[in-house]
């Protein structure tokens, strides 16, 4: 694999993962009793930007990990995995 394509999984791959990390740990300024008039009380009380953003590297790295094992080591290309997924239709 050329290493912009590397790079270019992998960002996608790091996209995806941010907006699945971004729940976790989160209290809303409801949950706090500190509400900031102007915004809505399920809005976060404190976000912890560098936080989520150590998270979604950590968890990319370990799936772009996985997937580059897969695909260079045991030798399945991106279509044999799509081609294993199960048909839902």
């Amino acid at each position: 694999m050329a290493f912009g394509t590397g790079l270019a999984i992998y960002f996608i791959i790091w996209w995806l993962v941010l907006f699945t990390v971004l729940p976790f740990g989160v209290r809303t300024q409801d949950e706090a009793d500190d509400v900031t008039l102007g915004t809505v009380p399920s809005a976060p009380a404190k976000f912890a930007f560098w936080t989520v953003v150590l998270r979604t590297t950590i968890v990319s790295a370990i799936v772009f990990g996985i997937y580059l094992f897969v695909t260079q080591y045991l030798g399945y290309s991106l279509d044999d995995l799509i081609a294993a997924a199960p048909d839902f239709r």
